[in-house]
């Protein structure tokens, strides 16, 4: 495998250019510079020799001159932690969507495909990474699966992610979710975290404090983009943590955290998306929508560009980023606006990045097609939960979260099966396997979605990727579930036994092959479709696609059942 080459020049070429012996390669010429030690706006031009600033607050001459017409020059943003696959799109159109909107690193984990396919995810993030424009990294995936209580499609053991540890994209491990694995001395996580001793660990702490979140940190875990308050945070980067700021599409943490982000406590912060599908990005933006939304809640523009770049930068030892400096890498955005974050154009690595520039990259072919495979269709009569309905247990959905409520109800039984209740927003939830494995389906009950009729599945289950279901009726969660199988993996609306509108994601179950703007467009569709049943979530799907998530407090559901969470233990 090549890795796809940047312009680099020579040490020599890099001095003479600098010191003003030979003009630049590239001069940005009227620009206006956010000085990120004090916050103060510098003329001069920033000169670049190949992948590399070499020269800033001076006059100097260039082979190719870019008139920044008084525009703001800041440092290329930081996405900390991500998962491609939650955009719902390839790693090439990922770069292609976002890289506009001022991303020029991001830090991903591979962890949604890692979950289905194993260690062929891991092949493919790593050699797509090496021909993206972006500088996409990779956390190798730490916890495939998350727990023993679901059934995933792959397991991924300390000695499989050795083989690529070294590689010149890899950074570490990703985000470590077995919190109970840490803490008691699980030999399979013991062993990830001394094959990466020394090396970038990040983690995956929601509601972790006190003596509980020391023992954490002493395993050599430093970052976290799961606090949801103040206090957690403050408690997390006193404790020396980077708190990573998430506001996904469906996480939205960033108002109740941003109160914390000071010039002074910026070191301690940087920015991520975690799960932001292209429909978002389209209407609000990428990391360029968090900045915006940080500043807007009050936070000084310093201490929002230096989290959102620097900052992050440090946090997982990316020591030539971060700065418009000589010497740091030329990864340049011009804005129009400061407090607005209006991107006008990015230069990565030394690139104005437009068609052209994407036209350059080796794309390569996708994995895992065909990985939705039922025993046989499912019926109605598989989607039927038995009980006597006193006091069954309810997942509340919390908007804005992934942490759920663990409520109860008496709930109508007819002929032995508990019953939706519209009128209680109380809806049915299975989730089934889909790996070929086994024919295991989880059987519970929902609040929150505000289902009127119909139902709504997906084949993204967070974290092993089993197919989630939720509708009022078994007749129409089967029709959505085998629709599924069929489309190889997505999104679906179902009313009547009929299909309103869907997704394919035909990669892993996971990702669309179509370009980003056509999966924003179909998105906006099913969202539509959603409402039309009286769907009340703004981002349904992705919201659906945390239900089986049993590593997130507090109650969820698997292919084995309803889990208590807190107690890791099925119902």
């Amino acid at each position: 495998m090549s890795i796809r080459p940047i312009p680099t020049r020579p040490i020599a070429t890099r001095i003479a250019q600098g010191r003003g012996g030979e003009p630049a390669d590239i001069v940005i010429r009227g620009a206006r510079l956010l000085d990120l030690v004090t916050g103060e706006l510098l003329d001069g031009d920033i000169a670049i020799c190949g992948d590399t600033i070499v020269g800033t607050l001076d006059h100097y001459e260039g082979r190719h001159v870019i008139d920044a017409q008084g525009r703001i020059a800041v440092p290329g943003f930081i996405d900390t932690h991500l998962h491609v696959e939650s955009s719902l799109i390839t790693p090439f159109e990922f770069d292609r969507c976002v890289l506009p909107h001022g991303v020029t690193t991001a830090i991903c984990d591979p962890h949604e495909m890692a979950n289905v396919l194993g260690r062929a995810a891991l092949e493919y993030f790593v050699d797509a990474a090496s021909r993206v424009v972006m500088d996409l990294r990779v956390n190798l995936s730490s916890c495939v699966p998350s727990t023993t209580l679901e059934t995933s499609g792959a397991c991924l053991s300390a000695d499989d992610l050795m083989e690529w540890r070294d590689h010149p994209c890899v950074i570490g491990l990703a985000e470590f979710m077995n919190v109970p694995g840490v803490l008691n001395g699980d030999p399979g996580c013991m062993a990830k975290l001394a094959a990466f001793a020394g090396r970038h660990i990040d983690g995956h702490a929601p509601l972790l404090r006190g003596r509980a979140l020391n023992g954490y940190l002493a395993a050599g875990i430093s970052t976290d983009h799961e606090a949801t308050a103040a206090a957690e945070a403050l408690e997390k980067v006193r404790k020396g943590m980077t708190v990573l700021i998430r506001e996904g599409s469906v996480c939205k943490d960033l108002r109740a955290l941003v109160p914390l982000l000071t010039p002074a406590t910026s070191p301690f912060f940087a920015f991520c998306t975690d799960d932001r599908n292209p429909l978002e990005i389209a209407h609000e933006g990428h990391l360029d929508y968090l900045i915006r939304l940080a500043i807007a809640e009050g936070v000084e523009p310093l201490a929002a560009y230096r989290s959102a770049s620097l900052s992050a930068a440090q946090a997982f030892g990316l020591r030539d980023r971060g700065m418009v400096a000589p010497g740091w890498r030329a990864d340049i955005v011009l804005l129009d606006d400061l407090r607005e974050c209006r991107v006008a154009d990015v230069i990565a690595a030394g690139r104005l990045v437009d068609d052209a520039l994407f036209a350059t990259r080796e794309v390569i072919a996708p994995v895992g097609l065909h990985s939705v495979s039922l025993p046989a269709p499912v019926s109605a009569a598989d989607m039927a939960q038995a009980g006597n309905g006193v006091q069954a247990p309810v997942i509340g959905l919390i908007p804005g979260q992934i942490i759920t409520e663990f409520l109860r109800a008496d709930m109508m039984v007819c002929d032995g099966v508990i019953q939706a209740d519209p009128a209680r927003d109380i809806a049915r939830v299975c989730v089934v396997a889909r790996h070929g494995h086994n024919d295991n389906i989880g059987r519970g009950l929902v609040k929150g979605f505000g289902l009127k009729a119909g139902a709504l599945a997906s084949s993204v289950g967070h974290d092993s990727h089993n197919i989630c279901v939720v509708g009022l009726e078994g007749a129409d969660m089967a029709v959505a579930v085998n629709h599924l199988e069929t489309t190889g993996g997505g999104f679906v609306v179902v009313r009547d036994g009929r299909v309103l509108a869907d997704l394919p994601l035909p990669i892993a179950g996971l990702m669309s092959d179509a370009p980003f703007e056509q999966v924003a467009a179909r998105l906006e569709v099913l969202r539509a479709a959603a409402r039309g049943l009286g769907c009340v979530l703004d981002e349904p799907f992705l919201q659906l696609a945390f239900l089986p998530l049993p590593v997130i407090p507090h109650l969820k559901i698997t292919d084995f059942g309803m889990v208590d969470v807190d107690r890791m233990a099925l119902l």
